[in-house]
């Protein structure tokens, strides 16, 4: 019966509801689904530059749900891949450029990184005041600033620590695997030739990294705004059907507390969980664009334009233990 039904038009877009002629093509196969979509993405990214109240007028409820939707989407997923398969072409072409894009995505991991990073040492500070506001000053609450000082119950900063630990965890994660720092299962990689050693890179990129942050962010995305906004999005939504929730949309930021005084912040969490997801996906692609660039140019390429921390002369034999 799917045979029967004649499409209207290329894309679902410009013909309302109906059937595109492209909808039919991507249904008839896994293939059809890949190439169709890829076909589709120029198509969509400029639809969404050329029109961005339709999905950045945040005072339309219909376009937040557009962004909602659109944020974990196949569609936003083809736009993205496209775009890389566009960008690694030409690096693969310009080498010179591919070793700049590694410059920049390690960049910015390791600024992201050492910004961040500055929380360890906030959350070490707290849980001394934690200690001494409890055990010397026995004082119930701990109030920061002045006029208006920020009050809050020490269970509620007692809790807060845990913030300060997933700004580590999530933002630091590129930049840690730019250092060296990731524990690595090694069963054979340390014995392996450079270009094998390359050639796993490239893989476990390509196909663990990468993989495992777009399965997570597609379902993290849906769970940030879950604890956002009511009525609930979800991944099985359709458009429409997110359009329809759109009538009653209304922001709803979670901030129940595991305790009565406790920390009321973790919607931040979610927030957290979807960076992390970016830091991976950049800092994968960054690796694979480094172990190609020294595949091609040989072993002399190793660690080219790296920027890695040291502890300074003479502590050469702690490097990368720290």
């Amino acid at each position: 019966m799917a045979d029967d039904v004649v499409c209207s038009g290329f894309f679902r877009a410009a013909e309302g509801d109906k059937l595109s002629c492209l909808d039919k093509f991507q249904d008839s196969g896994g293939i059809q689904f890949i190439l169709g979509n890829l076909l589709e993405a120029p198509y969509n990214l400029f639809a969404a530059v050329f029109n961005p109240g339709m999905w950045l007028n945040w005072s339309d409820n219909q376009a937040m749900m557009r962004f909602i939707y659109y944020g974990g989407s196949v569609e936003f997923f083809f736009v993205c891949f496209l775009g890389l398969l566009v960008v690694t072409a030409y690096g693969i072409y310009n080498r010179a450029f591919m070793w700049g894009g590694v410059r920049v995505l390690e960049g910015f991991s390791n600024s992201v990184g050492r910004l961040f990073a500055w929380a360890g040492l906030i959350m070490v500070l707290q849980q001394i005041i934690i200690v001494f506001m409890q055990r010397i000053f026995t004082r119930p609450d701990i109030s920061i600033g002045f006029g208006i000082p920020l009050q809050f119950d020490i269970s509620w900063f007692a809790e807060e620590l845990k913030l300060f630990n997933a700004l580590v965890v999530c933002l630091c994660v590129g930049y840690t695997f730019v250092q060296g720092g990731h524990v690595r299962v090694d069963l054979f990689y340390a014995g392996a030739k450079f270009r094998t050693k390359k050639i796993v890179d490239m893989f476990g990129a390509m196909f663990f990294m990468i993989p495992f942050a777009v399965v997570t962010w597609l379902y993290g995305w849906y769970f940030m705004w879950r604890h956002l906004v009511t009525p609930n999005p979800s991944a099985s939504d359709t458009l429409e059907l997110l359009l329809r929730k759109a009538r009653v949309l209304k922001w709803n930021v979670e901030t129940i507390g595991f305790s009565p005084n406790g920390f009321n912040g973790y919607f931040i969490f979610k927030v957290l969980l979807c960076m992390f997801c970016v830091m991976v996906i950049l800092q994968a692609i960054a690796l694979f664009y480094r172990s190609w660039c020294e595949l091609m140019e040989g072993e002399e390429s190793a660690g080219k334009y790296l920027d890695k921390d040291t502890l300074g002369d003479g502590e050469e034999a702690y490097e990368g233990t720290h």
